[in-house]
Formats: C-alpha cells, sequence, structure tokens
C-alpha cells in the first residue's frame, strides 16, 4: 500500500519569461518584449489558480536550473515550491516531474502556463478523477492536452510522442490503451500559441497587447 496514497500535488510546467525564449510563434504579432510580457501575465494567472486548489503540494518546474529573482519570488509568494525541469526531451522532463511528485503523493497533475481558461474547479475535478482512474487527460483544441495527471509513475507514458503537433492527444491516448490504464477526459480547452489565438484572451490579458 502506498503511504502517501492520500497525498496529492499540482505541479505547473514553465519557463523563465525571458524575450526571444517564450511564445516565439507570437513574435511577428507581439514582438519579442510583447510576447515575454503576455507569456509572464498568463503564467501568473496560472499560480493564482493553482493556489487555491485543494493540494497538499504546489511545485513550479522552470526550464531553467537558477530562475530570477522575480519568478522564483512570484511563485514562492503563492505557496510553489520552484524546481528545475530535468531531461532532454518534453516527455523526459514530464516524466521526471512526474517521477518526483509520485514518492510523496498519491495522485499528482501537471498544466502548462499557456491556457488562460483553467478554473479552480476544473483542476480540482482532475484530482478527482483521479480517484477512479489510472489517468486524467484535458484536451487542448489544438490537438495535444493542456492538463494531464496520473497515479502511478510510468515514463512510457511520455516517450514517443510528437510533442508541439496536433497528434499528441491521440498518441497519449494509444499510449494509455497499451498500459491498460483506464482514464477520463474533461472539456477541451484552448492554449495561446499562435497570433489567431490572441482573440480568445480574457479581457485582463487582452489589454496586456492593446496598442498605446
Amino acid at each position: 500500500m502506498n503511504p502517501h496514497a492520500g497525498r496529492t500535488e499540482l505541479i505547473v510546467f514553465g519557463r523563465e519569461p525571458r524575450p526571444g525564449r517564450v511564445k516565439t510563434r507570437l513574435v511577428p504579432a507581439l514582438g519579442s518584449a510583447g510576447a515575454a510580457r503576455l507569456y509572464k501575465a498568463m503564467l501568473e494567472r496560472t499560480l493564482d489558480i493553482g493556489r487555491q486548489v485543494r493540494v497538499d503540494r504546489h511545485s513550479l518546474w522552470l526550464d531553467v536550473s537558477a530562475p530570477g529573482s522575480r519568478i522564483r519570488s512570484m511563485a514562492e509568494r503563492r505557496g510553489f515550491a520552484v524546481r528545475a525541469q530535468s531531461g532532454e526531451s518534453l516527455g523526459e522532463r514530464m516524466a521526471y516531474a512526474f517521477a518526483d511528485a509520485l514518492q510523496a503523493s498519491g495522485r499528482a497533475v501537471l498544466i502548462g502556463s499557456d491556457c488562460p481558461d483553467y478554473s479552480i474547479d476544473y483542476l480540482e475535478r482532475a484530482f478527482a478523477e483521479l480517484e477512479r482512474h489510472d489517468a486524467v487527460i484535458g484536451p487542448a483544441k489544438d490537438g495535444g492536452y493542456v492538463l494531464i495527471g496520473i497515479a502511478q509513475p510510468d515514463a512510457t507514458v511520455f516517450s514517443g510522442i510528437d510533442w508541439s503537433t496536433d497528434r499528441v492527444i491521440e498518441q497519449t491516448r494509444s499510449r494509455l490503451r497499451k498500459l491498460g490504464w483506464h482514464w477520463s477526459e474533461l472539456a477541451a480547452l484552448r492554449d495561446i500559441d499562435e497570433p489567431q489565438d490572441l482573440g480568445h484572451l480574457p479581457v485582463t490579458l487582452q489589454r496586456l497587447i492593446e496598442p498605446g
């Protein structure tokens, strides 16, 4: 029996919001500085929602080993432990974070910082689904996913996936079938990745990209 079966962790994957390193597909519409400013605001919004989710641990995993003091302070003020991602591919980094989380928890859910439509209810429902399923997925409208949760570590869930393509969700479903896992799916949400996605931003984020 897992002594930590009742414990839960919310994992947020993020990046240090430096111009030219984040939201590069939005640069033609917003410029490097504008894309970084929008990304930082979406990350902050994600942390604000995430900190209200009733879990035992909150963690922010960044793609740098030494985050800037502002991003660390922003996360720690909201109760997030700041960790460094480890691994070459996105799949390896996700598998590493889940392996770490599930050493001390029985259920873990991972989200990104590109989706402004997360809600407390949406994230808490994911944890509830893990009480009855091996995994839970929150599909993205572009064919990827905005959320994945698992109740047991298995790196094969994240291996051999064509990340950043519209094949991610189907390949993940296929992998879960091969593992014999039972999973649940939440409502599909939208990531903000391309210039055409900017029209779907909430009003508070729209103001960041308005001229003047």
